[in-house]
């Protein structure tokens, strides 16, 4: 029996990035490194999360007290976290390829102004890059376990692969 192995570049991005991405919160992923490569890649969830992050976007652990929790956070209104999707982040998928997208274009930010002027479209600051990756049709699928690595990297797959996940 032949076995095909086909590959696709794929991106690790820390979680929640990688969440809010998929949830089409984030349209715009932020990289200190600019890239000629344009097109459908995976999106890869690394094993350790931004913690930083978690707190900042919501993704907190849910109990009884979780209302609290949530009134303390002095710089967030109530309406600010209806817009959020709260979750445990322990619920959050890492160590796996989580979903799909496609790189449309880079934005290169040559100024803190420009790079504001983005922000509900990257939601994140000008210390995680001044190139903006502009995304599309960003879905889920069903995990993937894969180890990431820097940079775009090749993610060796078999065709049955892609069938049940519906890429």
């Amino acid at each position: 029996m032949i076995v095909h192995i086909l590959r696709m570049k794929a991106l690790s991005i820390k979680q929640p990035f990688a969440e809010l991405i998929l949830q089409g919160k984030k349209k715009i992923e932020l990289r200190k490194w600019n890239t000629h490569f344009r097109g459908k890649f995976l999106i890869h969830s690394p094993k350790n999360p931004d913690t930083n992050a978690l707190k900042q976007f919501g993704f907190v652990v849910k109990d009884r007290n979780f209302s609290q929790k949530i009134s303390a956070f002095p710089n967030k209104s109530r309406s600010t976290w209806r817009n959020i999707s709260v979750l445990d982040y322990k619920e959050l998928p890492c160590g796996l390829i989580v979903g799909s997208a496609i790189l449309k274009d880079v934005k290169k930010y040559k100024n803190e102004k420009e790079h504001r002027k983005d922000k509900e479209l990257h939601l994140a600051s000008s210390y995680w890059g001044n190139y903006g990756f502009i995304l599309e049709n960003a879905h889920r699928i069903k995990p993937i376990p894969a180890k990431g690595k820097l940079n775009f990297w090749n993610f060796n797959y078999s065709p049955s692969i892609i069938q049940n996940n519906k890429y």
